[in-house]
């Protein structure tokens, strides 16, 4: 299984994961545009798509799950460039609440032991006004299949049941979208014509996408006013119904 952090690692570095970060870098930055000035968090194994809200933001960093594994991001850690990610358990997230205001999450909840917990610890840390985007992948593409990338292993969603777990616990539904429709073939040639199946999947083919990408937002519910518990008076005349025999 794609447990591992060197594998995640090493199909990042490969042919075909550099064409797939690129594909879906760029649908990620078409839904979030600007994140000028705010706080970022990459879960599972984020770092591939981390880099490009680097510049502008308020602070971009990384937390990968403790049964994974991690390694140092940005990558050869310098003397003069600081570690951005730390290893947790998905249940117990060691940041501030309320504090997050993005949160991008890639091959995290497909491999979640504890999605409900993890999902909690999710909105806990989110700001009231802050988004969460998730890409998991879709169980009837074919993606889902090639065991050979990281996106063949743990448990496929389908994109209701990826909103319904968000719903359950206390997210609102934004957006689904769709990506990755090129086939999963290693061959350079499916490679290089990997921006036209974007485009043609895009177009005529949702239902094939290789992942779902979700967007949804953190729902906070006002209390409700009880009131001051003052008194009213009710006067008995005048007109009153008259009860039903």
């Amino acid at each position: 299984m794609y447990r591992s952090v060197h594998d995640l690692r090493n199909f990042y570095n490969s042919r075909a994961g550099r064409v797939v970060r690129r594909i879906l870098q760029q649908r990620i930055h078409e839904i979030w545009p600007d994140c000028k000035s705010m706080r970022m968090l990459g879960g599972g194994y984020a770092t591939p798509y981390l880099r490009g809200f680097m510049q502008g933001s308020e602070r971009v960093f990384a937390m990968m799950p403790a049964a994974q594994g991690a390694h140092p991001w940005p990558y050869n850690v310098g003397p003069d460039e600081k570690n951005l990610v730390c290893l947790a358990e998905e249940s117990e997230i060691p940041f501030e609440t309320n504090s997050i205001d993005r949160i991008l999450l890639i091959h995290d909840l497909e491999f979640s032991e504890l999605l409900k917990s993890n999902l909690q610890e999710i909105w806990r840390v989110l700001k009231s006004n802050g988004r969460l985007l998730v890409v998991v992948p879709n169980r009837s593409g074919f993606w889902a299949r090639a065991d050979w990338s990281p996106f063949g292993h743990g448990s496929p969603y389908s994109a209701a049941q990826i909103q319904n777990y968000l719903r359950d616990n206390q997210f609102i539904h934004e957006r689904t979208e769709g990506a990755l429709f090129m086939l999963p073939l290693q061959k350079l040639l499916f490679l290089k014509m990997a921006g036209f199946f974007e485009k043609i999947g895009r177009k005529y083919l949702p239902f094939a996408a290789g992942v779902h990408i979700v967007e949804a937002s953190k729902q906070i519910y006002a209390r409700p006013d009880v009131g001051s518990g003052s008194r009213v008076t009710v006067r008995t005349r005048g007109f009153a119904p008259n009860p039903i025999p």
